[in-house]
C-alpha cells in the first residue's frame, strides 16, 4: 500500500561516512560542493547527477522538459498542506524581496528563517512532525514589517493578513498539527491539512468512502485520491484535482510540459504512460489512473523515468487523499546490475519468508527493480527526498501487475559525503568495532537495504480474498512500512545474501542491524520535541520494530541496554537472535495486512510505537546538541541549462548547480507559480 522509504537523513545516511560506493561515484569530481547552508534543524545540500553527460541529446531534452512538468506543481503541495500556506508564503517573500529597513537584527534573521522552513516544509507545518512551527520574532515585529511595505506588493489585503494569516501563523492553537494521528481524536477536525473541507467530521468521511466500495470489484479504484472532500448545503461533494478542476491552473501547466515530452519519448510504451497521465490530468477519472500505472509498470526499457501526480497518502490521516509530487530520473546502469538479482530472485525469497502460507503469493508477478539518479525533485518530494520508490500503491495492480522499485544512489552518495567526520557515530556507537563496522559495510547495507524495502518488501505477501486492503485505517501505513522493513531486515541477514553476492561477506548485514536498533531506540528521537509522542509514519514504524525486538528478546539477551561514562547504549548480542526475531514479528505483521486486523495493528502500534522513554528521550537530545547537526536534511534542485538554434530547436541541454537555496525557492516562486492564495 506504501511506497517511499524515506530518507533516515541523521540517524543514518547523513550522519555516517562510509568507505564503499558505486562505480558510479567517480563521475563526481572531488570539489562537488555538497552542503549548501544550514537553518534551524535543517541542512541544504545539493545531489550530483552523475552518467548526465553520457545520454542522448534527446534522452536530455526528455528529462528537461519532465523537470519543468516536476516544478510546475510545487504551489499544489503548499496548498494541500494548509489552506493558508499559499498566502503566507506570498507575505513572507513580499516583506523578504521589498523590506528596506536593517536586515541585520535579530528578528529580521528570525524572520528569514521561517522563511526558509516554510519553503523547506511546503508550508508552515513541520515537513516531519507535522507540527506548526513557531515564529523566532514577535507578532507585533512582524505587523511593523507589514505596515512598512506598500499594500500592493502583497497576495492579500493587509487587512486579511492581520486579521487571518497573523492568527494563524502566532496563535499556537490555531492549525497546531498538520496530521493529527493521535488515538481517540477526530482525526480530520483535529488536522490542519487542505484535504478535507471545513466542518467534516472523520465519521462521516469514513461513511462516505465506505458506501463507494464495491466489494464485488476485482480491480476497485482508489476512490478520494485525486480530490477535496467538501459540504456543501449539507451535502457531501468531492472536488477533483484536475484540469478545470481545482488546481486546474497549476496542472494546465504540468500537462503542457507532459505533451512536449511525448515528443521525444523513447519508445511507444513511454509515450503511452506519457498520454495515460495527461488524460488522466485532464479527466480526473481514476480509471484512467490505474492503466497509467498498469503502462509505467511495463515500461522496462526506458533509460528515463519519472513519477508526477497525487501519489501517497501519507499527509492525510486517514490515508485517503494523496499529496502531489514528482521524481525524474534515469537509470544508474552499473548499480542497477544489485537490483536485477533481487528481482530476479523474487520467487525465492516469497517461497523462503516466515509467513504463514495462506499468505504468500503463489507466483510472483512483475517485480522489477533498478537503481536511479534522481535529476530533478518537485511537491513533496521537495526539498526534503526519500532514497528509494516503490510503485503503485493499488494492492491489486501489485497482485496482478507487480511494482517497479527504485533506489535513488545519488541522493544516497549525497548525504554520506555531506556527512563524513561530523562526529555522530563516535556519539552513539558503543564501541569502536560498531563504528568500524559501520564504516566498513554502512553504505552497501543501507542501500542494499532500501533495495530490499522497496523491491520486495512492498511487494511481497497478498491479502486474503475478502480483505480490501484499507481495513487498517489510520495504521496502515505504520503496518506497512514495517513489513516492508522487517521483510528487508530478515533477509539481509539470510546467507543468501552472501551467496548472491550481494553482501561481501556474513558481517556486512550487522551494521544494518546495529543502524536500525540504533535509530529505532534512540537517534530518531533527535527529531522529536521533548514529552511528543512519536506521529510520523517511518519513525513509528522504525520505533515499533525495534522495541518489540528490543523486549520481546529481553529474556535471551538478544538486546541489552548498556551505560558507559553516563551514557546509555542499545547494542546487539545476538545477531543471528534479532534476525529470527525480525522474522517472528514479520509473520505477525504480515497476517495483520492479509487479514486486515484492525485491532491487533491499533494494539501493535499503540504498545509500541507511539510512546517514548522520557528521562532517554532527554538524555538524547542533550547529546546530539552537542554536535550542532542538523536532523533533517534536503536539497536544491541543479539548473536546467538549454541551447536553442535560431529555429527554436534545441540544440544542447547542460546542468548547474551553482544556484543557492533562496536564490532557487524565489525564482520558483517567480516562475512557477500559478495558483490563486486560496483553492
Amino acid at each position: 500500500m506504501r511506497s517511499i522509504f524515506f530518507v533516515l537523513t541523521v540517524t543514518i545516511l547523513s550522519m555516517i561516512s562510509c568507505t564503499m560506493h558505486t562505480e558510479k561515484e567517480t563521475d563526481v569530481t572531488d570539489d562537488f560542493q555538497y552542503t549548501v547552508e544550514q537553518f534551524a534543524d535543517i541542512r541544504i545540500l545539493r545531489y550530483p547527477v552523475p552518467g548526465f553527460d553520457e545520454l542522448t541529446l534527446k534522452q536530455k531534452e526528455l528529462l528537461y522538459y519532465l523537470s519543468q512538468a516536476a516544478i510546475e506543481g510545487r504551489d499544489i503541495i503548499f496548498d494541500q498542506n494548509n489552506k493558508h500556506n499559499l498566502a503566507i508564503r506570498r507575505t513572507l517573500e513580499a516583506i523578504w524581496e521589498n523590506y528596506k529597513g536593517d536586515r541585520t537584527t535579530d528578528e529580521f534573521k528570525a524572520f528569514e528563517v521561517y522563511l526558509k522552513r516554510v519553503w523547506f516544509s511546503n508550508g508552515i507545518h513541520h515537513h516531519y512532525s507535522t507540527e506548526k512551527f513557531e515564529p523566532g520574532f514577535s507578532k507585533e515585529y512582524f505587523q511593523n514589517l507589514i505596515a512598512e511595505i506598500g499594500e500592493s506588493e502583497f497576495p492579500v489585503s493587509k487587512d486579511e493578513i492581520n486579521n487571518t494569516l497573523v492568527p494563524v501563523m502566532f496563535d499556537p492553537d490555531i492549525d497546531a498539527k498538520r496530521v493529527n494521528q493521535n488515538e481517540g481524536d477526530d482525526l480530520i477536525v483535529t488536522s490542519a491539512n487542505n484535504y478535507w473541507g471545513d466542518a467534516i467530521t472523520q465519521a462521516e468521511a469514513e461513511s462516505f468512502y465506505e458506501a463507494k466500495r464495491d466489494p464485488a470489484d476485482p480491480e476497485p479504484i482508489w476512490h478520494g485520491l485525486n480530490s477535496r472532500l467538501e459540504k456543501e448545503e449539507g451535502a457531501l461533494v468531492e472536488k477533483t484535482w484536475k484540469v478545470d478542476g481545482v488546481y486546474s491552473a497549476a496542472i494546465e501547466k504540468i500537462v503542457f510540459w507532459l505533451e512536449k515530452a511525448l515528443a521525444v519519448a523513447e519508445n511507444e510504451q513511454q509515450k503511452q504512460v506519457i498520454e495515460y497521465l495527461v488524460d488522466y490530468y485532464k479527466t480526473g477519472n481514476l480509471r484512467t489512473f490505474d492503466k497509467y500505472n498498469i503502462a509505467w509498470l511495463a515500461d522496462q526499457q526506458s533509460r528515463i523515468d519519472f513519477v508526477n501526480g497525487f501519489i501517497e497518502t501519507y499527509g492525510d490521516p486517514l490515508g485517503i487523499k494523496a499529496s502531489w509530487e514528482s521524481v525524474v530520473n534515469f537509470k544508474d546502469v552499473e548499480a542497477t546490475k544489485r537490483t536485477v538479482i533481487i528481482s530476479d530472485n523474487a520467487q525465492w525469497f516469497e517461497d523462503h519468508s516466515p509467513v504463514d502460507p495462506r499468505f504468500k503469493k503463489e507466483e510472483v508477478k512483475g517485480v522489477t527493480a533498478k537503481v536511479i539518479t534522481a535529476a530533478m525533485l518537485g511537491g513533496d518530494c521537495y526539498p526534503a527526498t526519500p532514497i528509494g520508490i516503490n510503485l503503485p500503491n493499488a494492492d491489486w495492480i501489485r497482485k496482478e501487475y507487480g511494482s517497479k522499485s527504485v533506489t535513488i544512489e545519488n541522493i544516497t552518495l549525497a548525504y554520506d559525503k555531506a556527512a563524513q567526520g561530523n562526529g555522530f557515530l563516535e556519539e552513539f556507537c558503543y564501541s569502536n568495532d560498531e563504528i568500524e563496522l559501520q564504516k566498513k559495510y554502512g553504505f552497501i547495507a543501507d542501500n542494499l537495504h532500501t533495495d530490499m524495502h522497496e523491491c520486495l518488501g512492498h511487494g511481497s505477501g497478498q491479502l486474503l480474498p475478502d480483505v480490501n486492503g484499507d481495513e487498517l485505517k489510520a495504521y496502515g501505513a505504520t503496518i506497512e512500512e514495517a513489513r516492508a522493513d522487517l521483510f528487508a531486515l530478515y533477509y539481509i541477514g539470510d546467507d543468501k545474501m552472501v551467496e548472491l553476492g550481494l553482501l561481501p561477506d556474513g558481517d556486512a548485514y550487522k551494521a544494518a542491524y546495529d543502524d536500525y536498533i540504533r535509530n529505532g531506540l534512540m537517534t530518531q528521537l533527535t527529531r522529536i520535541k521533548l514529552g511528543d509522542n512519536v506521529e510520523q509514519t517511518h519513525m513509528r514504524n522504525r520505533q515499533l520494530i525495534a522495541r518489540w525486538a528490543y523486549l520481546n528478546g529481553f529474556e535471551g539477551n538478544v538486546i541489552e541496554r548498556e551505560e558507559k561514562g553516563g551514557k546509555t547504549y542499545f547494542v546487539i548480542k545476538h545477531y543471528k537472535k534479532l534476525h529470527d526475531l525480525f522474522g517472528e514479528l514479520l509473520a505477525e505483521v504480515q497476517r495483520i495486512k492479509s487479514e486486515g486486523d484492525y485491532e491487533a495493528a491499533k494494539n501493535l502500534v499503540e504498545y509500541y510505537a507511539v510512546k517514548i522513554e522520557r528521562d532517554l528521550h532527554k538524555e538524547v537530545l542533550e547529546r546530539y546538541e552537542k554536535l550542532n547537526l542538523a536532523p533533517y536534511s534536503g536539497f536544491v534542485n541543479p539548473v536546467y541549462i538549454v541551447d536553442k538554434d535560431s529555429a527554436g530547436n534545441i540544440t544542447g541541454v547542460n546542468l548547474d548547480f551553482s544556484e543557492g537555496y533562496a536564490e532557487q525557492m524565489i525564482r520558483y516562486s517567480k516562475e512557477h507559480s500559478w495558483l490563486p492564495v486560496y483553492n
